[in-house]
């Protein structure tokens, strides 16, 4: 489930047959992550095969002065290149293009991925930022269906829906998918982790109503005899768990799933539990920013437990029935089974709805552009039901340590511009994309939503319609040839 990282799902990287090597990725290379509108860093890969055989190397990134990172797992089968980070945990995994002469994927961290392109040398200076256009306007409706167009163009069975909302009013752009049903508003999609914004709303409004603090430690809520990790004398709190700072990694080790396209289907409460009881953390609870699945689906869980309900009644209590969502939610009736969209991976493969039933406040709600529109309206309306428990999960912030903006309680908070202050959130599944992102202060708010798991999807999307961001160029899905499954 997917910065601040593009502001920042588990997709499982499937080995793949070893294959006759036709390209060398021994040597430098550097691309640019371009991780927030204007905030771009560079990074420098150093490979080389060892005594025996394998690949190894080093990465750099320059703009952040972490020099000689370790790499690994370097894989090259045929001309895909895959390679792993340890610290901060991160990865890579991309083709050759044999006529840019370069490597050509996705670099996935905290739970993001962008766009990578990796080309042969070394940066020389670091790029100059590209500035927001200043006064930029929301598109119109035919320029913003010329960029969905132009998007889904080259993935057969893909569609996207644009939801903008000013004060003005609201508006929504729907285009494909190609040869089946048109998409609309009330086409319902796996939003992924945009539910953590749902869960810390949760989270505020118990703050507010006194039957919890931000500060309880979470081991309060467990069941019995139920035990968290600890480390130097602190618990870790409810506070830390909505703020990705608990020291919990992304997802526990013991997740197995039988099923790699429903990875969370079988992840069981014992098996949680069991992860909590015997994990060491490797970093001081508070100490550092982790985006972390588990962490959030923890926390939804113990909400669950303190208000004794379940985590879906919850969502429908306090946010949903309140705001009229009624297309939000985690269990589809019959009507909303027929509206649901059809989610395809990343190589435009149709893939089954994922089922996340432990871990459900970090990724388990389903939601339509109409429904979305109205909860970033209710989000920036200081009379709305969730107002008070919306200006609670922004004011408590913490920073994203080298990286520009803060966390809120889910909420990605940046500045891109002087006296600007935006609110970020973005989902992946294994069959959707999901982002939305506000400007509070301008009452103005983008929510994009595609049923494809291919990149670039929604987040550059949403920031290039709100803010003038640069948009990814677009690309077909990878192919589903070469060994891949």
């Amino acid at each position: 489930m997917r910065p601040l990282a593009r502001l920042l799902m588990v997709l499982a990287l499937t080995m793949v047959p070893e294959a006759a090597r036709s390209q060398s990725a021994s040597g430098d290379w550097w691309g640019v992550l371009a991780i927030l509108p204007g905030k771009q860093l560079r990074l420098a890969v150093h490979l080389a095969a060892g005594a025996d055989g394998n690949l190894g190397g080093t990465l750099d990134s320059l703009d952040q002065k972490a020099m000689g990172l370790p790499l690994g797992e370097v894989t090259l089968s045929g001309d895909h290149l895959a390679f792993q980070l340890a610290k901060p945990p991160a990865s890579f995994a991309g083709s050759w293009d044999a006529a840019a002469k370069s490597w050509r994927g996705e670099w996935r961290q905290n739970g993001q991925s962008w766009p990578l392109v990796l080309a042969a040398g070394m940066p020389t200076a670091a790029p100059a930022p590209s500035p927001l256009p200043a006064n930029w306007q929301l598109p119109s409706d035919a320029a913003i269906a010329a960029l969905i167009d132009a998007r889904i163009a080259q993935r057969p069975g893909a569609g996207i829906v644009v939801g903008v909302l000013d004060p003005a009013g609201q508006r929504i752009v729907a285009r494909g998918p190609v040869g089946a049903t048109a998409f609309d508003g009330r086409t319902i999609f796996e939003i992924g982790s945009m539910t953590k914004v749902f869960t810390a709303l949760i989270l505020a409004d118990m703050v507010a109503k006194g039957e919890v603090s931000l500060d309880d430690p979470a081991e309060k809520y467990l069941p019995a005899r139920a035990k968290m990790p600890e480390r130097g004398g602190r618990k870790i709190t409810l506070r830390d768990l909505a703020t990705h700072s608990s020291g919990l990694p992304r997802l526990p080790d013991n997740m197995k799933p039988r099923n790699q396209r429903d990875p969370y289907a079988d992840y069981s409460e014992k098996q949680m539990l069991a992860f909590l009881a015997q994990y060491r953390l490797t970093r001081d609870i508070g100490s550092e920013f982790e985006y972390s699945n588990l962490g959030f689906g923890l926390l939804g869980y113990l909400l669950a437990r303190a208000a004794h309900k379940d985590y879906a009644d919850l969502v429908r209590e306090l946010i949903t029935a309140p705001l009229g969502l009624r297309d939000t939610a985690i269990i589809l009736g019959p009507d909303q089974r027929k509206r649901f969209a059809q989610g395809h991976d990343a190589e435009m493969r149709p893939t089954p709805p994922w089922r996340i039933p432990t871990l459900a406040g970090a990724g388990a709600i389903r939601s339509t552009a109409d429904d979305m529109l109205a909860f970033m309206r209710a989000a920036m309306d200081p009379n709305a039901p969730i107002a008070a428990a919306m200006k609670l999960t922004t004011a408590e912030q913490r920073p994203l340590g080298t990286a520009q903006g803060a966390i809120g309680l889910a909420w990605l908070i940046a500045k891109p511009a002087e006296g600007r202050e935006t609110l970020f959130h973005n989902g992946g599944t294994g069959g959707f994309r999901a982002a939305m992102m506000l400007e509070p202060a301008a009452r103005r708010g983008v929510v994009v939503l595609t049923n494809a798991a291919v990149e670039p999807g929604s987040d550059d999307l949403a920031m290039h319609l709100l803010l003038g961001a640069p948009l990814q160029p677009a690309s077909a899905a990878p192919s589903a040839k070469d060994g891949h499954d």
